[in-house]
């Protein structure tokens, strides 16, 4: 018993051209057949458990997978207001970020940081059925230097303490601390091994982590089997993470010809989040955005534009990934990340891939999600428009008639 989806073009999440008219069959939480409209043979008996759903000749392809979100943050420009939220209220907010990205399309994304294991136990409450939500990998804390990009003492005098930052200084200090955070729930390891944006105090050219430091941490993830990701945006840090064995990096907004060697020799994505630096730019201090985070994207804009393109000739693998709770940069619009990937040179075609077989490739689940194929879990959207021809479609969710997780309904618009 489950779902019947007929009368639909679809996009696998390969590459592949669209074809069709037809039929999809779902049975469970995964796909069990497919083929064209008149050819494919239906149940026997369509009774009760079946539900069959008429796609009017719309495009049927795999739910969206952003592969770097904050689900637990605000995308409030706001500094101060986010560090005097309540924990109970963040955990709140949490559950509506998680519902508005299942409503734009996105059946799964990856987290990168949160705080108060607020994204563990959002992750709980979603896999019980407890709240709506997509698939959720998480990282607990991102580890940092002192004075990092992820130490939240920057910029604040020392008689203030911050409670549960993550600041290691050692090899050693980053292996328990990796330790630590795969014990509290953490599905990979997210280093910062530069100096960031949204920081005070410290530049994204800036090296954070060493070498050995990540090196200690990345092992402790692929003991237990798991990735790690490093916030990297700087030449130096770039590589340093790589040589340390990163599996993807985020941002890179600096680029090289070595590095993108490195990262083809080595097998490590790109997650170019050009949505983070965007909004920070579009809107900048008129917006609220502090002027040292405003600056420092201005600075970095072209040349993490440059980068991307770079990459991406290149055959770097890309998974798409937009750094949601940035400043202006909210959950539930994450599709717009596809656009700014476009203008920046991609085909949506791949743009599309990168949302949904990358991303799940990315995600260790490209065996299972990403793709329209027999034996994968059904996630999927039906879509009103054709994104291959305007990835902007996607951006509203009027044109996101079904989202299906796991062979379940989560949103009907039809």
């Amino acid at each position: 018993m489950g779902l019947i989806i007929k009368n639909v073009m679809v996009f696998d999440g390969s590459g592949s051209v669209p074809w069709g008219p037809a039929t999809v069959i779902v049975e469970g939480d995964r796909i069990s057949k497919l083929g064209p409209l008149d050819e494919l043979e239906l149940p026997e008996e369509l009774g009760t458990g079946w539900w069959v759903i008429d796609g009017q000749g719309k495009l049927l392809m795999p739910g969206l997978v952003d592969c770097h979100v904050h689900i637990t943050g605000s995308c409030d420009p706001d500094e101060l207001k986010a560090l005097k939220e309540l924990v109970p209220h963040a955990a709140i907010r949490s559950t509506i970020n998680a519902r508005d990205t299942l409503e734009a399309g996105f059946t799964a994304v990856r987290d990168a940081g949160g705080g108060n294991l607020i994204d563990v136990a959002l992750k709980q409450a979603i896999n019980e059925g407890l709240v709506p939500g997509p698939r959720l990998q998480v990282a607990c804390r991102g580890l940092s230097i002192t004075g990092g990009h992820g130490d939240s003492r920057n910029g604040w005098p020392p008689e203030i303490e911050f409670k549960g930052r993550y600041v290691v200084d050692s090899p050693d200090e980053a292996r328990r601390a990796a330790r630590e955070q795969l014990r509290d729930g953490a599905d990979h390891i997210k280093l910062h091994a530069t100096g960031g944006v949204m920081s005070e105090g410290d530049l994204p050219t800036a090296r954070g982590l060493t070498v050995e430091e990540m090196r200690a941490a990345i092992e402790e993830a692929h003991n237990v089997g798991k990735k790690t990701m490093a916030h990297a945006q700087g030449s130096t840090g770039i590589k340093n993470a790589i040589l340390a064995g990163i599996s993807s990096i985020e941002h890179g907004f600096y680029l090289t010809d070595e590095i993108i060697e490195l990262m083809l020799k080595k097998d490590v994505f790109l997650v170019a989040t050009l949505c983070a630096v965007h909004h920070i730019v579009e809107k900048g201090i008129e917006g609220g955005i502090p002027k040292y985070g405003v600056e420092k994207a201005r600075e970095a804009k072209q040349a993490h534009l440059d980068s991307f393109l770079k990459a991406y000739k290149a055959g770097v693998k890309i998974a798409m990934g937009t750094d949601a709770a940035t400043p202006f940069n909210c959950h539930g619009n994450n599709a717009q990340e596809l656009e700014l990937m476009v203008n920046a040179g991609m085909k949506p075609r791949d743009a599309l891939v990168s949302a949904t077989a990358r991303g799940a490739e990315l995600m260790g689940w490209g065996d299972r999600m990403g793709q329209v194929k027999l034996g994968f879990w059904a996630d999927l959207i039906l879509v009103d428009g054709n994104p291959l021809e305007d990835v902007k479609v996607l951006q509203d969710k009027r044109n996101i008639k079904l989202v299906i997780k796991g062979g379940e309904i989560q949103v009907d618009r039809r």
